[in-house]
């Protein structure tokens, strides 16, 4: 459970109607089952220990006195385990019959929790045996001990910050305002559901809907599990679809009809960051509800982690779902800069194009933004301005991306104006330090507000939001626009948003010239190539941006600490990078996040695209001589 990940089991057992001693085993097995798996939440069917299909059954003594002892057979065979199990079995209460969930831990039951909805409608008809369970906790007597009985049950933990885990049962689910809603805003952060929901055509992605939007509504972690084989089939048959989901996503489900276990890590910390960085969420108060809190002790152990996280967080790996994410990206950018100009009145735009994919993504988008307004694209200057750097590849790939997007191209050689610049601050051309690669960033800025000033356009900027978390733009250079179409788009991203354009051009030329910008290394090119070739390349300085946009999103977006994304990031990138090498750029990354803050305090305007940004008036209030003590320290006692 280090880091907040905790594995949860949602189990199915096959079982026989009414034959509550072979019900008891099948549980006991999965019990068995689940813990060697490394499970802490284990989750069985509603009512499994009779089976749900017993109908008038449920009114004989004798099958509800068996359920007890099922239920002693049941809790003994948890006896030296801190894992929280919830089991269904039918429980009478003063004269009625409850369909209840009972919660064991190490020999013991610590909560009866009935449900709450009772459906009577179409197949189902449980009101004829059951009756609604009360909200407000009591407490009844089980074997000469007070056991709390209600619906209104938390049971916290003292692991992951504390972890708290609430129920509810099948039709709960289903109703307006779920039991759930009222757990989450009472403090429960895991939610489980013991369920028996016969199939019918098309249920399947109904139940997963539920699920799904429950989770993500409640900012909670679901486990929900139902019944399958043993259940009678006389009018209803049972697929056992289990579903854990967390904040609105599907960790993991088994197939129906073929009853398994869903294992799944869930993760704590993120749920309370994501609710601690949602105020609303807080904000809806506890609807005036008194929860009985069941205190629950656990070990902290190290949780063997199946889990999977994506290595492009920010790239969808669905192709359709990639193709959407695109469209509706370049949507966003482009709509965001045709209100700019709506409002400004402005009519020409100017940008910097160098033949790589940052300033080919910004023209792109400028093209778009123009087709859309109307106006014609050649009043978009496309400006190059070759320098010490510059290689002929690059040089060629601006004329012609231009040349292919019927944009104005003017071309601009800074190489002297550079030297003299120089020559007045006493920099040699010969020492290539930090001033000779800025001094030429400046100077192509200083000539794109120019032009645009001569024409009363505007400068788009083309930096993308991987360069300003590391910081890797110059002050007051490329650092600086009019409008930063880019401003929330990584730098993973951006590639895939260039290879998508080229995709679904219908322009031969340009889809040519996409592909080779697409091929050519990432690179600033300030420093002279070696024969010819780009000899400066970002990532041999900075570090894959695979490796930072990880980190990036895992940091902002999750609220990871250093050791968890190292965690993550080693099991994640196995057989890509070492270890040692994702430690020396997690070590790069937070030192430059922290340290160049200060450049993205005053950034342009740009529109955000995605969960993730870094805009000072945005997503991130970040002081810009924020300490970075706390978390480089962190990072090196992972050396």
């Amino acid at each position: 459970m280090r880091h907040g990940f905790v594995k949860a089991a949602a189990v199915t057992p096959r079982i026989k109607v009414a034959d509550t001693e072979y019900n008891a085993e099948q549980v006991c097995r999965g019990i068995g089952n689940a813990l060697a798996g490394g499970a802490k939440i284990i989750v069985f069917p509603e009512l499994c220990l009779t089976g749900y299909t017993c109908g008038d059954l449920f009114l004989q003594e004798l099958l509800l006195e068996q359920a007890k002892e099922a239920l002693r057979t049941v809790a003994e065979r948890t006896e030296g385990s801190d894992a929280l199990v919830f089991v269904g079995l039918p429980l009478e209460k003063e004269g009625k019959l409850y369909n209840t969930a009972a919660v064991l831990q190490n020999g013991e039951i610590l909560a009866f929790v009935p449900k709450r909805f009772i459906p009577s409608y179409a197949e189902f008809y449980e009101t004829r045996h059951f009756a609604p369970g009360n909200t407000s906790a009591e407490m009844v007597r089980f074997d000469g001990r007070e056991v709390p009985f209600g619906t209104d049950i938390l049971l916290k933990t003292d692991v992951c910050g504390g972890m708290t885990v609430a129920c509810e049962l099948c039709e709960d689910l289903w109703a307006p305002l779920s039991p759930s809603v009222s757990h989450a805003l009472a403090g429960a952060n895991v939610i489980v559901n013991l369920s028996a929901s016969d199939e019918t055509v098309g249920k399947d992605e109904y139940r997963q809907m539920l699920v799904r939007s429950a989770s993500a509504k409640l900012i909670a972690a679901y486990i929900y599990t139902s019944a399958a084989e043993g259940e009678s089939t006389q009018d209803l048959v049972f697929g056992g679809h289990n579903i854990i989901a967390e904040n609105g996503v599907i960790l993991a489900q088994t197939a129906r009809f073929a009853p398994e276990t869903a294992y799944a890590d869930i993760d704590i910390h993120r749920l309370r960051h994501e609710r601690r960085r949602m105020s609303t969420f807080g904000a809806c108060g506890g609807q005036n509800r008194t929860y009985l809190s069941v205190p629950v002790h656990m070990e902290t152990e190290e949780t063997a982690l199946e889990r999977t996280f994506d290595m492009r967080p920010f790239v969808p790996s669905d192709k359709a779902q990639k193709e959407k994410r695109c469209e509706e990206i370049l949507a966003i950018q482009s709509c965001g800069l045709k209100k700019r100009y709506e409002h400004t009145g402005c009519r020409s735009a100017v940008i910097g194009v160098s033949g790589g994919l940052d300033s080919t993504l910004a023209l792109l988008v400028t093209v778009r933004a123009f087709d859309m307004l109307g106006l014609p694209r050649e009043q978009i200057t496309a400006v190059t301005m070759p320098c010490f750097g510059t290689t002929d590849r690059t040089y060629g790939n601006a004329h012609k991306l231009a040349q292919a997007l019927g944009v104005t191209l003017e071309e601009i050689d800074i190489k002297e104006a550079v030297a003299v610049h120089f020559k007045e601050i006493g920099q040699s051309l010969e020492v290539h330090d930090v001033t000779y690669e800025n001094g030429q960033a400046r100077e192509r800025t200083q000539i794109l507000m120019d032009i645009a000033n001569r024409m009363g356009g505007m400068v788009i900027g083309t930096g993308d939001m991987s360069e300003l978390a590391l910081g890797w733009a110059t002050y007051n250079g490329d650092h600086m626009s009019m409008y930063g179409v880019n401003a929330s788009v990584p730098k993973t991203l951006v590639r895939h948003l260039v290879q998508y354009c080229a995709d679904t051009c219908d322009h031969a030329e340009l889809r040519i010239v996409l592909l080779d910008i697409l091929d050519t290394p990432v690179s600033p090119e300030l420093l002279p190539p070696a024969d010819g070739v780009i000899s400066q390349r970002t990532e041999d300085l900075v570090g894959p941006y695979e490796l930072h946009d990880f980190f990036l999103y895992y940091m902002l977006r999750c609220g990871f600490e250093p050791a968890k994304i190292y965690r993550i990031a080693c099991r994640t990138f196995q057989g890509v990078y070492d270890n040692s090498v994702i430690l020396k750029w997690l070590k790069t990354f937070y030192a430059r996040f922290f340290a160049q803050q200060f450049k993205r305090s005053c950034l342009p305007d740009g529109p955000k695209v995605g969960s993730v940004a870094v805009s000072p008036r945005g997503d991130l209030r970040m002081p810009s001589d924020a300490c970075a003590a706390a978390w480089l320290k962190q990072v090196e006692e992972l050396s």
